[in-house]
C-alpha cells in the first residue's frame, strides 16, 4: 500500500500555516473595520489577535491527540462520532477552503491589475495560477516545502517593511477621539476582519507527513499564530496611525494608500506585486489543504472513495489534487464578483466551522480525558466554549446591523445543506443499516418504477445468458420486490427451485405476496438482514446465481463470492448487474469502476467472466456473467 512520504519539519509547516492564516483582511479588511468602528478598530484587532492565538492552541492539542491526514474531521469523528454531524464538519471546512481560495484570488487580481481589466483575463490568470499550484502540490511535499517557504519569505518582507517604513509616520492625534461608534459596531468589525486569521487547519491536514507531528504542528500553529497576531496588530496600527479612520474607512486598497503616502510612485508597482503574491500564497496554502481533507473523508467512506488513491512515485493524494484543482476553478469563475459580497458568504459559515472545532476540544476533556495529549491547551473545558460564543455573537452582531446579511446567510447555508445528500448517497453505499432502511422506504416505489428501471425486455435477455434453467436450482442474491423473480419461477419450471432472497422485510412481503397471487410455489423467500456480507447459511447448494443492484451493497465483495463459490457446482453460472453512473456525475463504489479489476476481484473468487457496460437514460447497466472455473481463461 502506498503511503504519504513523512518528511516535513518544523520550518515547513510554520510556512503553511503563515502563508494560509495571513488572509485578505491585513490587505483590505483595515478599511473596512475603520468604516464600522473607527479607531477602536485596533482595539478589535488586539481582541482577534489574542483569539487567534487561544484557537490555534486549541488546533494544537487536537493535532496532539489526532495526528491523521483528516484533519478537522479527524477530530469532529472522535468527539461527535462518525456520523452526519462529523460529515458536515468535514465538507463545511471543505467549502471553506474553496471560497478563501476564491476570496484571495479575487482579492489578489483586484490589487494586481486595474478595475476596469477585463474579466475574462483575470478568470484566464486564475485558472493558470490555479493549475500551476496544484501541478507542484501534484509533485510531492519537496516542492511544497519551496514554494510555501518563498510565499512565507515574500509575505513577511513584505508586512515587516510597511509595518516599519510606517511606524515613524504615525500621527498619534489620528486616533483621537479614540471611540467614535456605539460599542456593537465593534463586534460587526470584527465580523469582517475575522478572516485575517483564518487557516488553522491547513497545518492539520499535513500530520500525516509531518516528522513527530504530535508534537511538531502544535508548537508551529502557536508561534505562527503569536506572529500573525503580531503583524496583524501593528499593520492596523500603522494603517490607522498614518490614514485617518475616516479617509481609510472608503479605501478599497488600503496597502496602496499607505504605500503612496509612504514611498515613492516607482515603489507603489513592487507593493502591488508583492500583496498579489502574498494573497496568493495564502492560497496557497489553502490548496495544501483541501486534497488532503478530501483524502481523509474518503478513507472513511465519507467521499469519493477513488479520492484516497496516493500516487505511487510523489507520495501525494494525487486524485484528490486533480479533484480540487477542477473544483477551485469553477468556484473562481462563478466567485469572481464583490469582495465584500465574497466575504460575507465565506464567513458565517467558516465561525459555525470553527466553532465545532473548537467545542471538539471541550467534548474530548470530558469524554476522553485519558487520551494522550503532548500538547495541552490553557482552560481546556471552558475556553473553547467562551471563543465559540464570541464567534456566534459575531455572526449575530452582522445578521443585525448590515443590509441584506439573512439573505446572504442563506445562501451560506445552503452550501452546508447541501452536504447531507451526499451523505445519504454515500451511507446507502457502506452503511448496513442505511442500505435496509432505504431499500425499505423505497419498496413500494420499486414496485411502480420496476418496468422503468428494469425493463421486461433486459430481463428477458439476461435470461438468453443461460441455454436451459428448466428443473435448475438458482439463488436470486437481492431479488428485491420480485422483478426478476417471476421471469426465474416460470423458466425453471414447476420442478425446479429458486431461493430469493432480500435484506429488506417490506421488499420480501411484497414479493410473498405476488408470488402467492400468481400462485408460484417453487419459490422460497428469505429475509436475510445480514446480506450485504453473507450468503443465507441454509443455501447449501444451487446451480446458478442471480444478483441484480447488490454489488454496490457488498461490504466485503471477496467473502461475498467466495460463499458464491461455494454454494455453486464447478461450472456453475452466475449473471449480475448492477446501476452505475448516475446522471452520469454521481460516484460509483469504487471497484466497480474499472472492468479490468472486476474481472480480477472476480478471478480471485474462482469465476471467469465477461464485463459489459450498456448505456441507459440516466445511468448505465453493468453486467457481469460467467462461470465458476479456476482455468485461466474468459468465460465462453
Amino acid at each position: 500500500m502506498v503511503e504519504l512520504r513523512k518528511n516535513l519539519g518544523f520550518w515547513t509547516v510554520f510556512s503553511i500555516t503563515i502563508t494560509a492564516m495571513i488572509g485578505t483582511g491585513m490587505f483590505f479588511g483595515t478599511s473596512i473595520a475603520a468604516q464600522k468602528a473607527g479607531n477602536a478598530s485596533l482595539l478589535v484587532w488586539v481582541f482577534l489577535g489574542l483569539i487567534t492565538v487561544y484557537v490555534g492552541a486549541c488546533f494544537g492539542e487536537l493535532t496532539s491527540m489526532y495526528p491523521k491526514v483528516g484533519g478537522i474531521y479527524e477530530f469532529a469523528k472522535h468527539a461527535y462520532g462518525k456520523n452526519l454531524w462529523s460529515f458536515l464538519i468535514g465538507w463545511t471546512t471543505w467549502v471553506v477552503i474553496n471560497m478563501m481560495n476564491s476570496l484571495l484570488i479575487v482579492a489578489a487580481l483586484d490589487y494586481l491589475m486595474p478595475p476596469d481589466s477585463s474579466i475574462i483575463i483575470k478568470v484566464a490568470l486564475s485558472i493558470l495560477i490555479i493549475t500551476l499550484l496544484n501541478y507542484f502540490m501534484f509533485l510531492g511535499t519537496n516542492s511544497i516545502s519551496s514554494i510555501l517557504g518563498g510565499f512565507a519569505i515574500i509575505i513577511l518582507v513584505l508586512l515587516i517593511a510597511l509595518i516599519g517604513a510606517g511606524i515613524g509616520s504615525v500621527d498619534m492625534n489620528n486616533f483621537r477621539p479614540f471611540f467614535s461608534t456605539p460599542f456593537i459596531w465593534m463586534f460587526v468589525a470584527f465580523f469582517f476582519i475575522v478572516e485575517t486569521f483564518f487557516g488553522w487547519e491547513n497545518a492539520t491536514f499535513m500530520a500525516e507527513e509531518t516528522i513527530d507531528a504530535e508534537k511538531t504542528i502544535p508548537k508551529a500553529l502557536l508561534l505562527s499564530s503569536i506572529f500573525v497576531a503580531i503583524l496583524g496588530v501593528l499593520l492596523a496600527f500603522v494603517l490607522l496611525g498614518v490614514i485617518p479612520w475616516q479617509i481609510l474607512g472608503n479605501s478599497t486598497t488600503p496597502i496602496a494608500d499607505l504605500t503612496a503616502v509612504l514611498f515613492s510612485p516607482s515603489w507603489a508597482i513592487a507593493i502591488k506585486i508583492g500583496v498579489a503574491l502574498a494573497l496568493i500564497g495564502s492560497a496557497t496554502g489553502g490548496l495544501v489543504g483541501g486534497p488532503r481533507l478530501l483524502l481523509g473523508l474518503a478513507r472513511d467512506k465519507f467521499f469519493i472513495e477513488q479520492l484516497s488513491d496516493i500516487h505511487p512515485k510523489y507520495h501525494t493524494p494525487y486524485k484528490a489534487i486533480i479533484f480540487q484543482t477542477i473544483v477551485s476553478i469553477i468556484v473562481v469563475i462563478f466567485g469572481f464578483g464583490n469582495y465584500n459580497k465574497l466575504l460575507e458568504l465565506l464567513v458565517p459559515i467558516a465561525l459555525i466551522m470553527y466553532s465545532s472545532v473548537l467545542i471538539a476540544v471541550t467534548v474530548l476533556r470530558f469524554t476522553r480525558p485519558a487520551q494522550p495529549r503532548p500538547f495541552k491547551v490553557w482552560f481546556g473545558k471552558i475556553g473553547p466554549v467562551i471563543v465559540s460564543l464570541i464567534y456566534l455573537g459575531v455572526i449575530v452582531a452582522w445578521l443585525m446591523y448590515t443590509p441584506n446579511s439573512l439573505d446572504m446567510f442563506k445562501l451560506g447555508l445552503s452550501f452546508i445543506l447541501f452536504g447531507i445528500p451526499i451523505f445519504l448517497l454515500l451511507t446507502s453505499y457502506y452503511d448496513p443499516e442505511s442500505i435496509k432502511n432505504l431499500n425499505d422506504s423505497f419498496a413500494r416505489f420499486a414496485v411502480l418504477f420496476e418496468n422503468f428501471n428494469f425493463p421486461k425486455k433486459f430481463r428477458k435477455e439476461l435470461l438468453t445468458y443461460f441455454e436451459n434453467l428448466n428443473e435448475k436450482t438458482v439463488l436470486e442474491y437481492g431479488a428485491g420486490v420480485g422483478t426478476l423473480t417471476m421471469h426465474l419461477a416460470q423458466s425453471v419450471g414447476p420442478k425446479g427451485k429458486i431461493y430469493a432472497t432480500d435484506l429488506s422485510k417490506k421488499n420480501i412481503d411484497i414479493l410473498s405476496k405476488r408470488l402467492e397471487k400468481r400462485h408460484y410455489t417453487n419459490v422460497e423467500v428469505i429475509h436475510d438482514e445480514h446480506q450485504v456480507n453473507r450468503i443465507h447459511p441454509s443455501i447449501k447448494n444451487v446451480d446458478v446465481v442471480f444478483s441484480v443492484g447488490m454489488l454496490s451493497y457488498m461490504q466485503d465483495i471477496h467473502k461475498v463470492l467466495r460463499e458464491i463459490n461455494r454454494v455453486l457446482p464447478r461450472h456453475g453460472k452466475i449473471c449480475m448487474v448492477e446501476y452505475v453512473d448516475y446522471f452520469w456525475i454521481l460516484p460509483n463504489v469504487k471497484w466497480l469502476s474499472d472492468n479490468e479489476e472486476i474481472r480480477k476481484i472476480f478471478k480471485e473468487s474462482g469465476f471467469s467472466v465477461h464485463v459489459v457496460r450498456r448505456r441507459r437514460w440516466f445511468w448505465s447497466y453493468l453486467i457481469i456473467y460467467g462461470i465458476k472455473s479456476d482455468d485461466d481463461v474468459p468465460y465462453i
